[in-house]
């Protein structure tokens, strides 16, 4: 059974459908990234997973469970994280506090110590700046922040919404180390990511999402192999 499956998934902005009968799974362990041009729906997808949209019809299921009618916060308590888009930080808190705000769950709140050790261990800079507003961190110190708030709420599946957006190249290389990391440590990864080399050097499976439907499914080595998304994302 996989950890996350999603089926024959449909969703709109009002009159505007985003997604067609979008199907995808995630096992247990895993890495699997979703690619696809800006405008493709990669972050309706998530946020509709995440709970944040309503479909218009299809399943979610998590761990056997269907749970496209539960609301955002009882997916968290499920296991289930997003690292949005933009990261979406508290700039006028510091960096403690936010990561705090992240172990808002019942089940999170019990572990909150050992889990806020977790997060410093992964990210060293974070515990430096712990008492630093959020605001005034780097992009990349941020980046860090937000993935740090999301592990917080011990998630099963974390899912995160283009990681290495307006990071510099090094920067991008460290938090895609991160993210090797905790998957490592146990914690199944769905991720967006406009960096698409990097992103299929680092899963394991993928999607290529266009114009709202999946187009491609496969092993990372067959999609990087496959002539679409050679000449589409990676310029050969």
């Amino acid at each position: 059974m996989p950890l996350l499956n999603v089926e024959r998934l449909s969703v709109a902005y009002g009159e505007v459908p985003c997604l067609w009968e979008v199907s995808l799974e995630v096992d247990k362990g895993e890495i699997v990234t979703v690619i696809g041009p800006n405008g493709a729906g990669k972050t309706t997808l998530l946020k509709t997973i995440a709970g944040l949209l309503s479909p218009l019809n299809g399943h979610i299921t998590f761990e056997g469970k269907e749970i496209e009618r539960l609301r955002p916060h009882q997916r968290v308590e499920l296991g289930i994280s997003l690292v949005p888009e933009g990261r979406g930080i508290f700039p006028f808190m510091t960096v403690k506090d936010n990561l705090e705000l992240g172990a808002y769950t019942r089940r999170a709140e019990r572990y909150k110590k050992e889990s806020l050790e977790f997060v410093y261990n992964l990210f060293p800079r974070l515990r430096e700046r712990e008492k630093q507003l959020a605001g005034t961190l780097s992009g990349g110190e941020q980046q860090m922040l937000a993935i740090g708030r999301a592990l917080m709420s011990r998630p099963k599946l974390l899912m995160l919404d283009e990681p290495s957006l307006g990071l510099a190249p090094k920067l991008v290389i460290e938090i895609f180390q991160s993210i090797k990391r905790l998957n490592e440590e146990g914690v199944t990864v769905l991720l967006v990511e406009q960096n698409v080399h990097y992103s299929l050097k680092l899963a394991s499976r993928g999607y290529v999402l266009e114009s709202g439907r999946i187009i491609l499914s496969g092993s990372s080595g067959e999609l990087l192999d496959n002539e679409h998304v050679k000449r589409a994302y990676l310029g050969v």
